[in-house]
């Protein structure tokens, strides 16, 4: 496979995932707004320090209000890792591979991009916000079904399989660090309608709520911090998303799983090494946030090793044609 051609497949699964999780953290804010008629700026806050570009956001919007932070996260065409911008650099990519997806997954893409589009040409104004949301949620849920149906499970369709689970892994641990730490409620808090609504609320932002509820039932911040990174079946937690890279690394180099080749397998293995012999007590003992942090540190190591193995010809350059916002 041409390098070019694995580029845009895994970038083009990086942007559609990167878009479908910026539209449901927006959205439950919004639901939350609904469920709590109080000041939400942290709530807002939290999602642009999600991104990692809150300087920037600053400089550009000021405050992070709702509609500044919607605005910013969903039209702004300068921002390279808004719901548009992402859309429009997965159609792009999606467009140089035409021969190796399914007419269906560029159709879907297609469809997507032109309604966002007519939604941004409309000045960006959403007479219902959370209709829009859904469907850019639902059609990203429908592009990667439609891979994953129409696809042949190929090296194509592994390099989409591992830009996917790292961009999922990626922000499924950025929502909880920020989030923990401004949910983390005063004692007088634990155990009130308050305090199980803003839990509820980092459950949904990781569509996690109705299965953490089938396993654990009442809401505990330390179950769900449980629940969200060292899950193995759950396919939005941290660990079930590191161990389906894991495997498509092994299918693209052909390597025994077990084994590394190179140096993205070898930090990808380590790494669902350690959470799979990790216990939540251990990660609460070392830190949630420094472990989180270090998780997020290895994902761009494996990132920047796919791209150097990969995708240049000259390793240690920077991405040639992506961009690593968010990463």
């Amino acid at each position: 496979m041409l390098s070019r051609v694995a580029e845009s497949i895994y970038w083009m699964a990086r942007y559609i995932e990167r878009a479908e999780n910026i539209a449901r953290y927006i959205n439950v804010n919004l639901h939350l707004k609904l469920d709590m008629p109080l000041d939400l700026s942290d709530q807002w806050q939290a999602l642009v320090r999600v991104t990692g570009d809150d300087e920037w956001f600053a400089e550009r919007y000021g405050s992070p209000s709702e509609e500044n932070v919607t605005r910013f996260l969903t039209f702004d065409g300068d921002y390279s890792s808004s719901i548009i911008s992402c859309i429009k650099s997965a159609r792009e990519n999606a467009r140089s591979v035409r021969e190796i997806i399914s007419s269906e997954m560029w159709e879907q893409i297609n469809t997507l991009f032109l309604y966002i589009n007519e939604m941004a040409n409309n000045g960006g104004k959403l007479n219902s916000p959370h209709t829009f949301f859904d469907r850019v949620g639902t059609s990203s849920c429908l592009f990667f079904g439609l891979m994953d149906a129409t696809m042949s499970h190929d090296e194509s369709w592994h390099f989409s399989r591992v830009g996917q689970m790292l961009e999922r892994a990626d922000k499924t641990s950025r929502i909880l660090d920020i989030k923990y730490f401004i949910l983390l409620p005063s004692i007088n808090d634990i155990g009130t309608p308050f305090d199980n609504i803003l839990w509820s609320a980092l459950l949904h932002s990781a569509s996690a709520f109705e299965m953490y509820r089938k396993r654990w039932r009442r809401i505990d911040h330390k179950n769900v911090a449980s629940f969200l990174i060292l899950s193995s079946d759950f396919p939005r937690a941290i660990f079930h998303c590191i161990m389906q890279a894991d495997k498509s690394l092994h299918a693209i180099s052909g390597s025994a799983e077990g084994t590394f080749v190179n140096a993205a397998e070898k930090t990808i293995g380590q790494l669902n090494s350690n959470l799979a012999y990790t216990t939540i007590d251990d990660i609460i003992n070392q830190g949630l946030h420094e472990y989180l942090d270090s998780i997020q540190t290895q994902l761009n190591v494996v990132g920047t090793n796919i791209n150097d193995i990969y995708f240049v010809t000259n390793p240690g350059s920077q991405f040639q044609t992506q961009t690593q916002t968010m990463y």
